[in-house]
């Protein structure tokens, strides 16, 4: 189905050429001034410089074109030369009928599916999530299902960390406290034990001690360096202690995600792509991408057109040791082998940028992917307390995500106090509407911007919230719920729209210009912005109309196909977010 603003554009660009002009001019936007017109165009200020003519009169010649036209209810060349525009509600009703036949409301999905690789985990085994891991699994978890929503293939990549710095200093650690652990008997031939030598908590407190010692000692720090080369090496008890710290640890984690609701497809690990290091090493040197510096072997990123610094990307450090560079390029050469995607986007700490900005150079340079592969970061900010410094604990810890989604639910559970409701039913939606308040809080700002977690505003059931959209979506249920003999018609023709049906009508048909907007720019904030705008659309027209008792059966049967249209898009959308809504609030 085409969307809305095709149609208009194609009124528009129709009457440019009527008119004589080049048909390039037509190009209708959504207004910038909804006050005073839905859709507007600018061509004719365009049109002026190449025809040499003052702009408002192109504008008034194609106005004069579109007045015939029975789509719009407004046409309006307006000084120096913008054409305002809006259509009638008979239009859009009838579009909106027609929405209500199609798939996904008459959104095109892509006709040329990519395969889009989306890695938004990046979280270290052995380490409990905090509060730092929320922001890439909800916005890589929504982007995800926003692109697999619009018909591509996207495949979810946790991406774990378990190879790097946090397994070295475990090793050194427990080589401390257990020295006669038989793994660091270099001479052992046997079978090592089947159980770990710790549990999860254990485990969890083993990492933040030794990382905090490392700090203070350097040969401390040294020696969980020279492990890590060591596990790198295959050193046998090292390799059977990861293998222990990754079997307790990803149930741990495992349980963390899900109970965010963080669905990955592959549960991608750092050491996976350990096998593609040699291979890849050796090309770089054949090739003569890759050459030694100070002992340490590295790749050129720079480009004539920089104007600010770009180090070299280093390969391999002087002792032969890999780094993140050199596992993360070696994923992309997994990535391109497993899956051959079209795209591979990361959902990373923007401080991260300089460093993805040379790890993509160096992947393009040297050839490990193709020309035409997409590498796309996608950098967050911070979410802060209100005092502007990292979200932490009473005490200045770093608090644990499962805290995190604890004290927001409890939050609405304390809101829902004067509900009727048995308790586990109200433990139920209140997890609920928390996970949508904590993740639409999240979404609905620009991932780039530091934003303030704001408990109260968060947990509010009005203003631009996740409880506000769904406490939308349950009026509307309840609604249904009471209207269920009424005849489900597609609308009426000829009868009179209020402004607030006209306004909810606009909106509905602008669904998938909303998306398709979203699937462009990588962006969930946009699906926030239209559902909130839709929402607010919903309740004006609720307030303004008493549709369980509308005496005009017809028109109550119109209703009652925009209201499961309007909730239709909704459950859509917040599906699209990784959130979903109660039957009640």
């Amino acid at each position: 189905m085409e969307r809305i603003i095709s149609v208009i554009a194609e009124k528009v660009t129709a009457a440019f050429l009527a008119a004589g002009y080049e048909d390039r001019f037509g190009a209708v936007k959504v207004s910038d001034r909804p006050d005073l017109c839905q859709y507007q165009c600018n061509g004719a200020m365009a049109a002026a410089k190449q025809y040499h003519k003052a702009p408002i009169l192109i504008a008034n010649e194609i106005v004069k074109v579109l007045a015939e036209d029975p789509l719009f209810s407004q046409a309006e060349a307006v000084a120096p030369g913008f054409i305002n525009l809006s259509v009638g509600p008979e239009f859009l009703a009838d579009y909106v009928s027609q929405m209500q036949k199609e798939p996904k409301f008459g959104l095109q999905t892509a006709e040329n599916p990519q395969t889009v690789v989306v890695d938004y985990g990046g979280a270290n085994v052995a380490k409990p999530l905090h509060v730092g891991h929320m922001r890439p699994a909800v916005i890589g978890e929504a982007v995800k299902r926003i692109l697999r929503y619009a018909g591509h293939k996207v495949i979810g990549d946790a991406h774990l960390g378990d190879w790097g710095t946090p397994i070295g200093l475990i090793i050194t650690e427990l080589k401390v406290r257990q020295p006669d652990l038989v793994y660091f008997d270099p001479d052992y031939t046997g079978e090592y034990p089947k159980e770990a030598p710790f549990d999860v908590s254990e485990l969890e407190e083993i990492y933040p001690y030794a990382s905090k010692w490392s700090k203070e000692h350097e040969d401390y720090r040294e020696e969980s360096r020279k492990a890590i080369l060591e596990l790198q090496q295959g050193r046998r008890g090292y390799m059977a202690l990861w293998e222990h710290i990754m079997r307790v640890s990803m149930a741990d984690l495992k349980k963390a995600y899900d109970n965010l609701g963080t669905v990955f497809d592959i549960w991608g690990l750092e050491s996976d792509a350990q096998k593609y290091i040699p291979d890849m090493v050796k090309d770089m040197k054949d090739k003569g991408y890759a050459h030694l510096s100070e002992g340490a072997l590295v790749v050129d990123v720079k480009e004539e057109t920089d104007t600010k610094e770009m180090p070299p990307c280093m390969i391999l450090k002087s002792d032969g040791a890999t780094l993140y560079n050199t596992t993360d390029l070696a994923t992309i050469v997994e990535r391109m082998t497993k899956y051959n995607p079209d795209r591979i986007v990361y959902i990373v700490d923007k401080r991260q940028s300089l460093y993805f900005e040379q790890i993509f150079r160096c992947a393009k340079k040297c050839g490990l992917v193709k020309p035409e592969t997409g590498l796309v970061h996608i950098g967050f900010g911070t979410m802060t307390g209100k005092d502007g410094k990292p979200f932490k604990t009473r005490d200045g810890g770093v608090m644990r995500l499962s805290m995190l989604i604890d004290l927001i639910t409890e939050e609405v559970r304390s809101k829902m106090a004067d509900r009727e409701m048995p308790e586990e039913e109200r433990d139920k939606i209140a997890k609920q509407i928390g996970l949508a308040a904590l993740k639409y809080g999240d979404l609905s700002n620009q991932p780039t911007k530091d934003y303030i977690f704001d408990i109260e505003r968060f947990t509010s059931f009005e203003g631009n919230t996740g409880p506000y959209i769904l406490y939308t979506m349950v009026r509307i249920k309840s609604i249904l719920s009471k209207l269920t003999d009424a005849p489900n018609a597609a609308h009426v023709a000829g009868r009179e729209y209020g402004p607030e049906e006209s306004a909810l009508l606009l909106t509905v048909a602008r669904f998938a210009d909303s998306v398709e907007k979203a699937v462009a720019e990588l962006s969930p904030m946009r699906i926030c912005q239209y559902i909130y705008e839709l929402a607010d659309c919903f309740n004006g027209f609720y307030h303004a109309n008493k549709i369980v008792t509308e005496p005009d059966e017809a028109k109550k049967a119109d209703w009652i196909a925009l209201l499961k249209t309007t909730l239709g898009i909704l459950n859509d959308c917040i599906e699209m977010l990784a959130f979903e809504a109660p039957d009640k609030m």
